[in-house]
Parts: C-alpha cells; sequence; structure tokens
C-alpha cells in the first residue's frame, strides 16, 4: 500500500532533535566520556587510571600537591602497564589530565623531561596529535630541555599517518631549527607521503637532510630514498636527481639499477648523452643493459646507428656488458637505414657472444634483405631462426608475405600462406584462394588486387614469369601495392610496442600485452600514453589485473596524472573492488588535485569498500571520504544505498546515515517509502531497532502514511532484540491502520504473544493471516501451536494439532518434536508414545532436543529400558548423531548416579568404535565425580588432556577443588602444571583452591611462586578473585603479597571486597606502617567501599600508640564527616593519650566532643583529669571566670540539668 510520505524539508528541520533522541536510544554504544577538568579533580583522574597503575595512583590519592618525581613515577608505571596490555583513549585522555593539573597547581612547577617523552609517546599512539603539539609549547616555554627528539619523529609519524602533510612538514621545520636529527624511521614515513602527494621540492629537501645525516640505510629506507630520485628525475630535474646519488655515494649508498634506469631515460629524453657519459663516469655506476640499450635506441633514433657504435664503445669502457636486445636495436636501425651489411656483422657478433637474437631481429633481417632485392637468403634466415630456437610467429610470416609479394615471389607467398595455416596462424579453406588470403593479411583488397596472365604476344604488361614461363602482372594500384608491402617490411625492422601492445588488448590477451610493455623497456622504447590508457582501461574492466595496473603505475608514475578522467574513475573503482584501498585513495585525491570530475559510482564503491574494512584507520580515512563526496554532491543508486546504509550502520555511523537518508529524499521524492523502508530494514538488521522504532514513530507524528512491509522491518528487528512490548504496541498501531502484517512477521508474533498471555490475539492475528494468505496456513498454525507450547499449554496444543489433521494439514517433523517437548515437559509419557508412534508411522525423525528431553524424562520415570530403546531408534537416523546420542544418554545416567550403567554405555560406544569428544570426557569427569568415584575421574581427566583435549572450567574447577578438600594436595599440583604447561587460564576458584591448600600445610613460599607464575605466564582471568587470599596472606604476615594480589584484581577489572581492605589495612597497622595503612584506607570510599569500625578503631589506636595523637583526633573528626560514628572506645583512647602527653586542653576538648555524641567518660578518665586541675590555671578563651573544673564537671553533666542521661558506651 503506498501513500505520501512526509517531505524531506520536514525530516531536515527535525533532524538535530532526532538524532539527540538517537544517542539517548543507543546504550550499547559506547559514548566518549566527558570530563570538565575545571571542575574535576585530580582525584577524579588518578581514580580512572588506578586499575592500570594501582600502587602509584592510591599513593597521591590524599597529596593535595604533586611534585615532577611524583608525576614520572605515575606516568613510567602507565607506560610499562601499557606495554602489557592495550590501553584505551580514555585512559590516556586522564593520563593528559593530571599533566595538564600538575602544571597549572603552581607556576614554578616544570615537568621533568622523561614525563614529556612518555606523555608524549603515548598522545601519538591514541592519535591525540593536537595535543602533542600544545606539550611541545608548553616545554619549550618553560625551557625543558629533552634528552632525545623522540617527540618530534613521534609527532610527525603521527601526522603523516593522518595524511597531515602541512602539519608534518611544520613539525619537521621546528625540529631542525632546534638542531635536532630525526630518525630514519621518521624520515622515510616523512618522503613516502611526500613522493604519495607528489611534493618533489620537500622530498628533494627531506632526502638532502638524510644523506647529510651520514646514516646507513636500511633495504626499505634505500627504497624510499630512491622513490625521490625517481620521482624527481620523471619531473624532469635530472640534475637534483644527479646531485642526490652524488652525495648519498660519498656516505656509501650505491644508486640501484632503478635509480640508474630513472637518470637514463630522463637525460635520454633531453637528448643530452654526454651528461649521462660524465653521469656514469663520475659515479663510477656500471651503466644497466636497460639503461645502455635505451641510450643506444634514442643515439640511433636521432643520430643514426654510426654515432650509436661510438656511443657503445663508451659505454663499454664504463662498464657496460651489451646483450642480445642491444645488438637486436642496432640490428633493427641498421635495416632501417639500408646497412644490411652491418646488420649482419652485429648478428655476427651476437652469436659469438653466445647469445640468443630475439625475434625481432630475425624478422629485422628478413626485412632488409627483401629490401635489397635479395629475397633468395630469406628463408635462409628463416632456417638459421628455427635451428637457434626461435620458431616463427604470426609477424615472421607477415614479413615474409610482404617480402616475397615485393619481389613477386607469389609460389613462396603460396606456400607461406599454407605453412601458416598449418601452424594455426590463420584459417584457409581449400574453397578459398591462398593469393586472397595473402593479399587480406597485409591489409589489401582482394577484389582489386588480381594476378593476371599476359596474353600479349608482345608481353607488354608482363612484370614477372611464374615456373611454367608464363608472363604475369597485377591489375591493381601499384604504388599503393608498394606503398602497402614496403611498409609492413619497415615496420618489421623496428618493434612497434605500441601497435603490439594494441593488437593484443584487441584480442584479449592482457597478460601478453603487459609481457610486451616490459619488453619496450628492454628495447629502450617508451609507450605512447593513449596505449597505456587503453591498456589500464582494459585491465580494469577485467578485474583480474588490478595488481598489474599497479605495477604499470610504479614504473610510470606520471601515468595516474595524465590518464583521462573515465579511465581514473574505472581505476579507483577497480582497486576499491578489490580491496586496494590505499592505492585507490591516492588515485582519487590525485583527481581532486587537478579537479576532475569523480564519478558517483565511485564514491560509493570506495566508501563501501572502507565501511567493510572496519579498523580504525580506515574508519579516518572513510570520514575524510565521506565529507569529500558530500562536498561534491554525491548521490549513489538505490541499489547501492541499501548496501551503504547497511555498512554505515555496521560501523556505527549512524549521523551519517542519516545525512543519506536526507540527500535520497531530497533527489527522489518519488521513491520516498521504498528509502524509507529501505532505511529501516537496515537499522533493523544491523541492531539498531530501537533506533528504527524512534524514527518510525517520529514519521507517523508528521504525518507519513507508512505500508506494511516499513513497519515489519521494525518489528523483526524489535523482535531480534526481545523488545517484545515495544513490538505489540506497533502490532496494535498496524491493526488499526487495518494492516495485515507480513506473513514471516506474523509467524514470528505468534508465538510471542502467547507467552505474553495474549492467547486471544495470537489467534485473532493466525486468522488475519488466513485471510491474507490463506494458501500458506500451516506455517501460521505451526506459530500458534508453537505458542502453546512453549507457555505449557499443552493439551490447547494437542486440539490444534488433531485440527489440523483433520484439515488436511500434513504436519511436519517439527511440529511433532515441539508437542513432543511440550509433553515431556508436562511429563506426560503416555502422549509422548503416542507422538513418538506419529513419528514412525510418517518417517518423520525425532529432533535431538526431544530426544535430550525424552531421556530425561524416561530416567525420572524409572524408564531406562525404554531409554535405552530409544537410542537405538535414534541411532538408525543418522550417522552424524551418534556421538550426541551417546553424550545424551551418559549424561542422564550421571543425573540419576547410575555409574555403572554409564560405564556400560561407554564400552558400547567404544564397541562402535566412536570417539569420546570434549563433551563425553566432560560428562564423565563431572559425572564419576558426583557419583564420587575418585579414581574414575581422575583417569577419565588424564586421558582427556593426554589426548590433547581441554577439559571445561566446570571440570577443572570440580577435580582440583575435590583433590584439594580430600588432601590430595599434590595431584592438585601436577594437574595445574599440566595447566600451566598448556597455558590454560586458572579461574579464581582453581587458584584459591590449590594456594588456600598450600597455606594450610604451611608451604607459603610455594604458595607465593604458583601466584607468581600464573602472572608470569599471563594465565589469569579477567574477574579474578583473590579477597580470601588477600586475608590469608595477611594474616600470614606477607602484606606486600596481599597487596600485589589486591592490585591484580584491579588490573583485571574486580574490585576486592571492603574485608579485603581491611585486612590490609590492619596488616600495616600491625607493623605500625601508618602511612601505607591510611592510603588504602583513603582510597575505599573512592571504591564505594566503607571500613570496619574495627579497622577504624585500630587506625586510631595505632595513631595514638606511636605518639601521632593529633592524626588520631583528625581521624575522628574525619569519620564524622562522612557520616561515621567513631565508638567510645576510640575517643577514650585518644583522650587518654592526650592525658598520659598532659596535653589537659586538647583532652578536655575531646572529652566535650565524646559527651556531645552521647558517650559517657569512665571514672579514670574523669578522676585522672580532675586530680591534675590544681596544677592547671587555665581559663576560657571568652574571658570567663569559670574554672577548668567548672568547665569539666558542667560539660560532665554535674552543673546542668538534673535527670539527665548519658551513653555509658
Amino acid at each position: 500500500m503506498r501513500a505520501r510520505v512526509c517531505t524531506t524539508t520536514a525530516l531536515h528541520n527535525h533532524m538535530l532533535k532526532f538524532l539527540s533522541a538517537l544517542h539517548s536510544q543507543r546504550p550499547h554504544v559506547k559514548q566518549k566520556k566527558d570530563k570538565d577538568s575545571a571542575n574535576a579533580s585530580i582525584k577524579d583522574f588518578l581514580l580512572d587510571i588506578s586499575n592500570i597503575v594501582p600502587d602509584a595512583a592510591r599513593k597521591f590519592l590524599r597529596v593535595s600537591v604533586l611534585k615532577p618525581e611524583d608525576v614520572l613515577e605515575i606516568f613510567l608505571g602507565f607506560q610499562f602497564e601499557s606495554g602489557k596490555i592495550g590501553i584505551g583513549a580514555r585512559k590516556v585522555e586522564s593520563l593528559w589530565e593530571i599533566f595538564k593539573w600538575a602544571n597549572e597547581q603552581d607556576k614554578g612547577f616544570k615537568h621533568l623531561p622523561m614525563s614529556c617523552e612518555v606523555m608524549a609517546s603515548l598522545l601519538v599512539r591514541m592519535g591525540m596529535l593536537k595535543e602533542v603539539e600544545f606539550l611541545l609549547s608548553t616545554i619549550e616555554i618553560q625551557g625543558i630541555s629533552l634528552d632525545g627528539h623522540e617527540i618530534f619523529g613521534d609527532l610527525i609519524e603521527g601526522y603523516v599517518g593522518d595524511g597531515q602533510l602541512e602539519r608534518a612538514i611544520s613539525v619537521y621545520d621546528r625540529m631542525k631549527k632546534r638542531g635536532a636529527v630525526p630518525s630514519m624511521r621518521c624520515c622515510r614515513v616523512l618522503l613516502d607521503l611526500l613522493v604519495q602527494k607528489k611534493k618533489i621540492l620537500l622530498a628533494f629537501r627531506v632526502c638532502w637532510d638524510i644523506v647529510e645525516m651520514n646514516i646507513n640505510f636500511s633495504n626499505v629506507e634505500k627504497s624510499s630514498f630512491e622513490n625521490v630520485i625517481r620521482l624527481l628525475c620523471r619531473d624532469g630535474k635530472i640534475q637534483e636527481g644527479r646531485n642526490l646519488v652524488k652525495k648519498a655515494l660519498v656516505s656509501g649508498l650505491k644508486p640501484s639499477s632503478l635509480v640508474i634506469n630513472e637518470i637514463a631515460r630522463g637525460y635520454c629524453e633531453k637528448n643530452d648523452f654526454e651528461d649521462l657519459l660524465s653521469f656514469f663516469a663520475d659515479t663510477k655506476c656500471t651503466p644497466t643493459v636497460i639503461a645502455g640499450n635505451k641510450i643506444i635506441h634514442c643515439v640511433c633514433c636521432y643520430f643514426g646507428t654510426k654515432r650509436a657504435v661510438s656511443f657503445l664503445q663508451e659505454l663499454k669502457y664504463l662498464g657496460f656488458n651489451p646483450d642480445e636486445i642491444t645488438f637486436g636495436i642496432l640490428i633493427g636501425w641498421s635495416c632501417h637505414e639500408g646497412k644490411l651489411k652491418n646488420a649482419f656483422v652485429y648478428l655476427s657478433e651476437m652469436l659469438s657472444k653466445c647469445l640468443k637474437p630475439r625475434m625481432f631481429s630475425y624478422n629485422a633481417l628478413i626485412s632488409g634483405v627483401f629490401m635489397e632485392g635479395l629475397w633468395k637468403h630469406a628463408q635462409d634466415i628463416l632456417d638459421e631462426m628455427v635451428d637457434q630456437g626461435t620458431p616463427p610467429d604470426t609477424s615472421t610470416f607477415k614479413v615474409l608475405l610482404a617480402g616475397f609479394c615485393k619481389a613477386r615471389q607469389f609460389q613462396e607467398v603460396k606456400r607461406i600462406v599454407c605453412e601458416m595455416a598449418s601452424q594455426g596462424f590463420i584459417q584457409l579453406s581449400s574453397s578459398e584462394d591462398p593469393l586472397s588470403k595473402t593479399f587480406m593479411v597485409l591489409g589489401l583488397n582482394p577484389l582489386t588486387v588480381r594476378l593476371k596472365r599476359d596474353n600479349d604476344v608482345r608481353y607488354s604488361k608482363t612484370e614477372f614469369f611464374d615456373n611454367l614461363g608464363n608472363g604475369l602482372y597485377l591489375d591493381t594500384d601499384l604504388d599503393e601495392y608498394e606503398k602497402t608491402v614496403t611498409r609492413v617490411l619497415e615496420d618489421s625492422m623496428i618493434p612497434d610496442f605500441d601497435s603490439l601492445v594494441m593488437e593484443q588488448c584487441g584480442n584479449g590477451n592482457f597478460r601478453m600485452a603487459l609481457v610486451l610493455v616490459d619488453e619496450a623497456d628492454w628495447w629502450g622504447q617508451k609507450l605512447s600514453l593513449s596505449v597505456v590508457s587503453i591498456l589500464v582501461e582494459r585491465l580494469c574492466s577485467s578485474r583480474s589485473h588490478i595488481k598489474a595496473v599497479t605495477k604499470l603505475l610504479v614504473k610510470m608514475p606520471e601515468l595516474a596524472n595524465q590518464l583521462d578522467p573515465e579511465t581514473l574513475n574505472l581505476l579507483v573503482q577497480a582497486y576499491s573492488k578489490k580491496g586496494l584501498i590505499y592505492s585507490g585513495k591516492i588515485i582519487l585525491d590525485g583527481m581532486l588535485q587537478q579537479h576532475l570530475v569523480v564519478k558517483n559510482e565511485t564514491y560509493t564503491t570506495l566508501i563501501m569498500c572502507l565501511c567493510k574494512k572496519g579498523k580504525l584507520k580506515k574508519s579516518k580515512d572513510l570520514h575524510g571520504c565521506w565529507e569529500i563526496a558530500q562536498r561534491n554532491k554525491w548521490l549513489p543508486e538505490l541499489e547501492d544505498f541499501k548496501a551503504l546504509v547497511e555498512c554505515l550502520c555496521q560501523q556505527e555511523m549512524l549521523e551519517e546515515a542519516l545525512q543519506l537518508l536526507e540527500c535520497m529524499l531530497a533527489y527522489n521524492s518519488n521513491l520516498g517509502l521504498d528509502i524509507f523502508s529501505v532505511f529501516l530494514e537496515k537499522l533493523c538488521v544491523t541492531g539498531f531497532a530501537r533506533v528504527a522504532h524512534v524514527l518510525l514513530d517520529e514519521l507517523l507524528s508528521r504525518g507519513c502514511v507508512l505500508d506494511r512491509i516499513a513497519y515489519s522491518h521494525v518489528v523483526r528487528g524489535l523482535c531480534m532484540e526481545k523488545k517484545f512490548s515495544a513490538v505489540f504496541t506497533i502490532l496494535d498501531n498496524v491493526l488499526a491502520e487495518n494492516l495485515a502484517p507480513c506473513l514471516d512477521v506474523s509467524v514470528l508474533l505468534i508465538p510471542q504473544l502467547c507467552k505474553a498471555g495474549r492467547y486471544e490475539e495470537a489467534v485473532a492475528l493466525k486468522e488475519i493471516g488466513l485471510r491474507e494468505q490463506s494458501s500458506d496456513s500451516f506455517s501460521l498454525h505451526s506459530a500458534v501451536l508453537r505458542g502453546f507450547c512453549m507457555t505449557g499449554n499443552i493439551e490447547e496444543a494437542a486440539t490444534l494439532f488433531q485440527d489440523m489433521l483433520l484439515k488436511g494439514l500434513v504436519v511436519d517433523a517439527e511440529i511433532c518434536n515441539m508437542l513432543v517437548q511440550g509433553h515431556c515437559q508436562v511429563k506426560n509419557l503416555r502422549r509422548v508414545g503416542e507422538l513418538l508412534g506419529v513419528i514412525i508411522r510418517k518417517g518423520l525423525s525425532l529432533s535431538i532436543s526431544s530426544y535430550r528431553n525424552l531421556v530425561c524424562l524416561m530416567f525420572s520415570e524409572g524408564r531406562v529400558l525404554y531409554a535405552l530403546n530409544l537410542k537405538e531408534l535414534m541411532l538408525g537416523q543418522s550417522k552424524s548423531h551418534d556421538l550426541i546420542i551417546y553424550n545424551i544418554l551418559i549424561f542422564s545416567l550421571f543425573k540419576t548416579r547410575n555409574s555403572s550403567l554409564a560405564k556400560k554405555i561407554l564400552d558400547e560406544l567404544q564397541e562402535k568404535e566412536l570417539l569420546p569428544n570434549e563433551v563425553t570426557y566432560n560428562f564423565l569427569v563431572y559425572g564419576f565425580f558426583q557419583c564420587k568415584d575418585v579414581s574414575s575421574t581422575a583417569q577419565y581427566l588424564s586421558s582427556m588432556i593426554s589426548n590433547e583435549l581441554r577439559p571445561s572450567n566446570r571440570c577443572l574447577r570440580t577435580v582440583i577443588s575435590s583433590l584439594c578438600n580430600v588432601g590430595e594436595l599434590g595431584k592438585a599440583l601436577e594437574l595445574s602444571q599440566e595447566m600451566e604447561l598448556r597455558g590454560w587460564v586458572h579461574g579464581s576458584v582453581i587458584q584459591n583452591e590449590i594456594v588456600e591448600g598450600l597455606l594450610s600445610h604451611g608451604k607459603l613460599q610455594e604458595a607465593e611462586n604458583m601466584l607468581d607464575r600464573m602472572v608470569e605466564k599471563c594465565l589469569i582471568p579477567d574477574n579474578i578473585n583473590y579477597d580470601n587470599l588477600i586475608k590469608r596472606f595477611c594474616s600470614s604476615g606477607k602484606l606486600n603479597k596481599a597487596v600485589s594480589l589486591l592490585n591484580i584484581m584491579l588490573k583485571k577489572g574486580n574490585v576486592p571486597n571492603s574485608t579485603s581492605y581491611d585486612s590490609v589495612i590492619q596488616g600495616f597497622c600491625t607493623r605500625n606502617r601508618l602511612d601505607e595503612a591510611m592510603i588504602f584506607y583513603t582510597e575505599m570510599p573512592y571504591r564505594d567501599l566503607k571500613p570496619s569500625i574495627n579497622t577504624s578503631g585500630m587506625l586510631v589506636h595505632a595513631f595514638c600508640q606511636n605518639g601521632r595523637t593529633a592524626e588520631a583526633e583528625i581521624f575522628l573528626i574525619s569519620m564524622l564527616q562522612v557520616g561515621e560514628n567513631p565508638t567510645r572506645e576510640m575517643y577514650c583512647t585518644v583522650v587518654n593519650r592526650y592525658r598520659l602527653e598532659n596535653n589537659l586542653k586538647k583532652a578536655s576538648e575531646l572529652l566535650q566532643v565524646m559527651q556531645q555524641r552521647g558517650y559517657e567518660p569512665d571514672f579514670e578518665t574523669h578522676w585522672s583529669l580532675i586530680s591534675n586541675l590544681r596544677n592547671s590555671n587555665d581559663k576560657d578563651d571568652h574571658g570567663s571566670n569559670q574554672g577548668f573544673l567548672s568547665r569539666l564537671l558542667s560539660a560532665s553533666g554535674f552543673a546542668g540539668k538534673r535527670g539527665s542521661k548519658a551513653k555509658l558506651g
């Protein structure tokens, strides 16, 4: 049903509000935590990193000022831990806030250089590059001197990774001004980006800096350096490239063959051959074969073979070793110049060097002899060619045809044509004229070229005679004829690689075309841009030679700037479809720099590829590409829109998806309903059904009328997310609009309606579905039946089943199995038996789930024999399920503690040669343990491990606990060692049981060693619980170990309980390490933990005992401030200590506070204070005449209202 859809403008105006609602509907999407650094305290940031560096964080929770050494301690600890575990950006942000807070706490504060370096490296790792810039500015202002300059290098690498070239160069320049030397890695990544962006002069400057540093190059760095030289040469800056090579030679860096070839190519294009020779002489570089051949070809082309031979001698003097192609070039050009004798001299020299002539050389020689009229020698050259192992191809035969035609040797022509046909180069039927075929091969029209006999007795027209003496002549345009055959011969002297490549492209033989591209280099030739463009276009279209395109662009980097927009668009699309995102993005960037038109399809293909990658780095590229596409008014096709929305939702880029929706609606208003439907569907299939629900409600509130398809998408999604209350609301709306849900949605909803107790609605929905889809009534009946079974309404389900049978509906195995499981739940074994009869009669299969439920019911009813017979029935159904069937039977037997029968079943399993799997062994181990058969438990556990199967955590936990409980600690340790060897994680129960056992046997050191091994081998799971062990180690006097375990718990994401902290604090108090005790005491409230009253009392007592009475009083006050009520004993302890110190004023004041809290001091304390009053002349601060005794008595209640009562404790 189609209806009007709300306008794009209305949706656009509501977009911001909707996005806000969208975020509120996404609790499962991790949102960035906003921190207001102005309001947050240093404690907030320390607490945030306390699960990374708990020791350092808690140490400074009590301080109000951080020293530079304190900050360094925190940072070094953080850096050490970050090397072992992955650290999220939020933790580094908190560390950065600590850095800034420390810097701002005091104008005279100055961070240590090492702190700055650690902070910068962490910021760079998280991509927080602006923060690194701020850090560098700060330390420069403060005059902090860094030992190294890694910060600058890291920052440059960070900017390069983000593609921010200008910023990278800016930092590089700052680094140079400071006299710093960048690392080779830093320079390499910078050079690679400069080359990619074609920033030639900047690349040259950085290269020059590198060479001046006189650093040894690795292979990777050497490659980056040489890429710059090649880029300079391609841009015509040969002198700069030459200077770099000379500079590098001083540092011991010899240029590679690629660099030599590029410089040679550059000089050749300028026809500056003398300078090229001086380059080889100055640098003492031996000319490569490609460079030498390039020179010889170019000199031949511009100055002829005579001068080329002269250059060849000079090249030989420089170490050049000519190859068969070098001589081939000279042979071709000699033939071209008509110097056939010289050509044969070069052939002779080539053969004397045991070089094998190429086919192009033979073709040139054959053409040469024909051009000189020496056609009789052509066959000799052909024979020599075959003898040398170079069989002729089409090009050779074409030369022979042209030559014999030129010599009017048509009998030879016929022979050659027949030979070509026999070798499969052409097709020649018996009815075809060989000469006509020849003329076609040569490009002549066989209808206009005819061979005729001269019947004139004077042979006035005769041009030549045949073997019988007949005078013959050609009836054609002889000038055109001669031009054609001569052109064939001349073109064969020097290989035309442009034509050859085009020919192979036309034939679709791209592999051969690429071989010819490489061959052109060896022959010193350069392919034309038009030919390479066509080749690239064809390669992109084939989609099977994309890597070859990449090699072409590496070989010819200038090509990317010269290809036409159509080819470039094809290239980006081809790269993207092959997953070569980096290559595609480079081409796209070049297109944008040249302001070329980028097609919608190109943006679509690249964005979809980026979406599918789904990595952080790719995500940055995705956002960048998305913004560019949006600026250029990109709009995908509807089918691409579907795929794109799904990709964007998978990347959680919902705002971008909404932008795309808006654009699609703006330009496709006639497809509004389809677009909305697609958008809702993709939101739902990617886990954003609640977002789709919000959008659906918004559309409805704006008067949009949607069809049932749109509703159905949202319902399916919400069902997947188990949001059935929202589903029922949508269903009510759908029914109110007189719409019938899609069949699959009705089938999905009916069981859920039953589950919610809405049976009438379920039945009504079934009836609606039957009216709409009467042909598919079976699935609707099945849905209702499933709903009844799910809710335990088995009788209704059975009635419906009978109704389906009466209506002639063919019931399937799924329905029968649902009923079996339902009757098993209500323990109706009789009905189950009836259903089994139906299943057997109809040849249906009993599902594994039904079998499992039925076996459990039979064992609970004591029908063991029935269960065993049922096993035989199941074994006959499918061999693939045999082991599963036995596993279920073993599990059920152990559940009823029937271990003897389980052993018999196990014997049967072995008779059938079924190998037990992990499930089997786990059932055996746990089952025998439940039956208290310890020996069998240990036996099967040992067998399982020896078969390289990993027991379940429950089995390991159970066995080790059992061994420890029965005093078999040694065996438990042996099993633990096996686990260690295999790298199996030790859970909380396993570690606690073994360590508790060791401690109980007085093996304290062994217990510590085992826990240390767990850390060293990374065998500790997340959320480990050491609470009991912390208490045990505290009571054993191993406080350091207890603290270590407490820290491990925090690092693994589990907060120890208050008892653990109490134990640690009390342990420190016992040893008079009060400062450390207070560190842990201070940490507890931040963990939402409350110290016990005993812990607080012990701290007060320890403070007083150590003469720190004032701190004890402060502690009492802090307890009151947080709502804690100190005990009478705490007050008395502090008062008595003040009294012993003869600090009567403090004693009196605290006594008053104590009494105000409702506590009555004991007689001894009272009397002690009164007895010392005679030595006291203390008066009230307010000038009162009331003496100390009066005040004391008054405060004690003697001068107050009579009958008042006070607490006695």
